[in-house]
Parts: C-alpha cells; structure tokens; sequence
C-alpha cells in the first residue's frame, strides 16, 4: 500500500496523471491502475475522473492527509532502521529562505564530515513555503526567521541574527562610507527581493519606520540577480551581512553598514515538532546548536 499511497500523494501534487507517472519513474497506465487499487483498498472514490484529472473527492482530501503521515511515518522507520545497522545515513531535505543560502552549506557540510553517509538535498523557497513543504512531509527540516513571524509547533536552533548591509558598486556615491542611515535610501535606485519574501517585509517594514520613501527598478526571489544588478552600477541592494560578505567576494562591490531605527531578526533550524525525532534529525538540531560562526 506504500508505493499506491506514494502514487496518491504524486498525483494530488502534480494534479495530472502523465507529470504524477514521470514524478515517479512509472508508465502512467500503472500509476493510474494503482490509483484504482488503493480505491479499492480503502472502499471510496477519491479521484474525480473525465478526460483528465478533475481533482480529489472529499475522501480523497482526507485520504491525502493520512498518506502523507503515513508514508512519513514509514520514512521515518526505515531510517531507524538504517541506524541501528549502519549509523546515521540517509537524505535530509532542507529548504532555506534565499538569505541563509550560505549558513546552510556551512551547516550541511560541518554535518557531512561527521556523518559522511548523510546526504542532503537543499531547496530554496520563502518562509511560508517552508512551513507547508514541513506540514506536508516533503521536507525534513527548513532555516528560517525564528521570531519575526509565526512558526506553528516546532523545535528551533538559532544560527546567527540577521544585521544589513547596502550593497552598491564601488562607483556608487554610498562606496567607501563607513556607514548609511536607511533614510538616506529615500529616492535611490533599489534591488530588492521579491514581496512573498519574508526579508523583504522586514525591510519593507524597516523602511517605514525610518521614513523611506523606497523606489524599486528590480525585483527578484533570487540574491544573485540583485547582485548582478548591483554590479552593473544601475542600482544598489539591501542583504544580510553575512550573505552580503560572502557574494561580494572578489567582485567590483562595496559594502557599507546600514544604521537607524530597528532591530536584528534571529535564523535559524526549523524542525517540525515530532516525537520520537529521527536519529539523523535529532543529531542535526544537536549540531546546529553548537555550530560554529560563518
């Protein structure tokens, strides 16, 4: 019943049978005969069929929810398992808001070169996103803003708290200053993340609170777009120090420190709150909580 359940849980993500089939690496002919089995397993209709897929059945939603803990659960046990024979092995799926890319290398790697058999599969995605990837059991574990916005029931490591930095080419009139207030930003040229981004409400809120009357020219969910704008001297940008620090990096940039009125934001690991915890899980949030500085 596992694979059937996974074959469930693919086409109710994919909401069409041929990308649920590639997904899984079947012929669609047998995912949609194992569609009809796990119906007939369970007594109900949970596929409203025509010409094409025409969504989930009432059962078929409650259904989902049950296959996605169940085949969770069942992840979760082979990994015990796993443990008990060879040690901490297996993937981690880690989803990280963009602005922490680079803590979650340091992180996973640090991890890794304790635990060579543990492999970990990073993905990029917003706060939110997050959250419902972890809700949904299709990531392990996420980094996120541990205190800006709610998290839901789960289990914390604070990595670093976020300061900023204006990023601007070293032809800018900011290059080279010690620091910037955020009021001088009222009128000047930004690159910025994209509003779904929980950065870009705290800066959106920073901006308030310091008077900025912001003009955004670019707008993007990816850092390294706004440091390629960056670079080509048509705008300047608002990053984390950390991450500001790390794509400068032997390129034409100048960073300056940003001052004025408001507060640091904490990031973090972000684990749902389960218990038992998996081994791998469990010595990650250990690790993260004795992780050293970038």
């Amino acid at each position: 019943m596992l694979d059937k359940l996974e074959m469930f849980i693919a086409l109710a993500r994919e909401g069409h049978f041929g990308r649920a089939a590639e997904r899984m690496n079947i012929a669609q002919p047998t995912l949609s005969a194992g569609i009809k089995q796990l119906e007939e397993q369970l007594g109900v209709q949970l596929v409203y069929r025509g010409s094409r897929f025409g969504g989930l059945t009432p059962e078929g939603q409650t259904a989902l929810t049950w296959a996605k803990r169940i085949t969770g659960d069942a992840r979760q046990l082979r990994d015990e398992m796993r443990m008990s024979r060879t040690g901490l092995a297996g993937e981690v799926r880690l989803a990280v808001i963009p602005t922490a890319q680079s803590w979650a290398g340091h992180l996973c790697t640090v991890f890794a070169a304790r635990h060579p058999n543990v492999r970990f599969r990073i993905l990029s995605r917003n706060s939110r996103e997050i959250l419902q990837l972890m809700d949904d059991f299709e990531a392990d574990a996420g980094i996120s803003y541990l205190d800006n916005e709610p998290l839901g029931r789960v289990d914390t490591a604070e990595l670093y708290e976020e300061s900023y930095m204006l990023v601007c080419a070293k032809s800018s009139e900011f290059a080279g200053r010690d620091s910037v207030d955020w009021s001088a930003l009222s009128g000047v040229q930004l690159a910025l993340l994209t509003p779904d981004m929980q950065n870009r409400r705290i800066i959106n809120r920073l901006f308030i609170k310091n008077g900025v009357r912001p003009s955004t020219c670019i707008e993007s969910n990816s850092v390294i777009a706004l440091v390629a704008s960056v670079i080509q001297a048509q705008c300047v940008t608002v990053l984390p120090g950390d991450l500001a620090r790390f794509l400068a990096a032997g390129k034409e940039i100048s960073l300056v420190p940003l001052q004025g009125a408001g507060r640091y934001h904490k990031v973090g690991l972000i684990l749902p709150h389960r218990d038992p915890r998996t081994p791998v899980l469990e010595a990650l949030l250990k690790e993260a909580r004795k992780l050293p500085p970038i």
